[in-house]
């Protein structure tokens, strides 16, 4: 069900996670998931693995509620790990006509899957950890030297809040509508692919509809309490970096420095 996917939703817990710099996981997820595509070798693939193991226990975010964030983009893995499989080079190990499966290919497959996963996991994490508020002040915070050139930083870091925000009610609404019009005697589950592309119909336009309702809400709230873009503008909760922000930096470093020796010493499989 729509209701299960758990990605934009944020928990309030007191983990170590939780109590870092919104600025500092900005950035540590950055060189995270550049990281992440530098992993050549599978002992460089486990040590980013295990550093996401480890991000999962330090949130003190349930397990399950990061399965659920993967069920949105499950299909799409699996069709990017099939495509690799038969997209390797070198000699097959298995062949009938013009597919066929080498051990290239199944080391693409492996490392595509690891990646994706790693990477939802991480982001997820941010969302999960950190609040909208948060966010927006971290990234206005990090864009601020882009209001020299008259960038609108503020209304940017509103806006990409607002967005994170919106997807969990958004998911909630549309899960409403669904069963609602499956009250009404809706047929969602049959037909070919046409036909369950017409069902949605019903589905989009009231969801469309209650989407810029919302928005149109938003917009009358922020006026009615004067709100005129980030001049002049002060904070509740002022962010800063603790020693626990360092000991996040160290070990993100140490292990980016491990991957790169991996990659240096051992042989890489793709």
């Amino acid at each position: 069900m729509v209701r299960d996917v758990a990605f934009g939703q944020y928990f309030s817990e007191k983990s170590v996670i939780h109590r870092l710099d919104p600025r500092a996981k900005i950035l540590l997820l950055i060189a995270y998931l550049v990281i992440i595509f530098c992993t050549f070798n599978y002992f460089s693939l486990l040590i980013v693995t295990i550093f996401t193991v480890l991000m999962i226990m330090l949130s003190g975010v349930s397990p399950k509620f990061y399965f659920k964030s993967l069920k949105v983009i499950i299909f799409i893995v699996i069709i990017t790990s099939v495509l690799n499989l038969f997209y390797g080079t070198g000699e097959p190990l298995w062949q009938w006509g013009v597919l066929k499966i080498t051990l290239n290919g199944i080391n693409r497959a492996v490392f595509v899957t690891v990646r994706i996963v790693c990477l939802i996991i991480a982001s997820s994490c941010l969302t999960f950890t950190t609040s909208p508020t948060e966010l927006t002040d971290a990234i206005e915070r990090l864009m601020k030297p882009l209001n020299k050139i008259h960038f609108p930083v503020h209304e940017i870091a509103m806006m990409m809040s607002l967005a994170l925000r919106f997807v969990p009610t958004l998911l909630e609404e549309t899960d409403k509508i669904m069963a609602a019009q499956k009250a009404r005697g809706a047929d969602m589950d049959s037909g070919n692919l046409i036909a369950r592309a017409k069902a949605l119909i019903p589905i989009l336009i009231p969801l469309f509809v209650s989407a810029f309702r919302r928005a149109y809400d938003i917009a009358t709230a922020m006026e009615c309490r004067c709100y005129r873009g980030g001049s002049g503008r002060t904070k509740m909760k002022s962010i800063h970096m603790s020693m626990r922000d360092a000991v996040a930096f160290v070990l993100t470093a140490l292990m980016i420095l491990g991957v790169i020796l991996c990659n240096l010493f051992i042989t890489a499989v793709i």
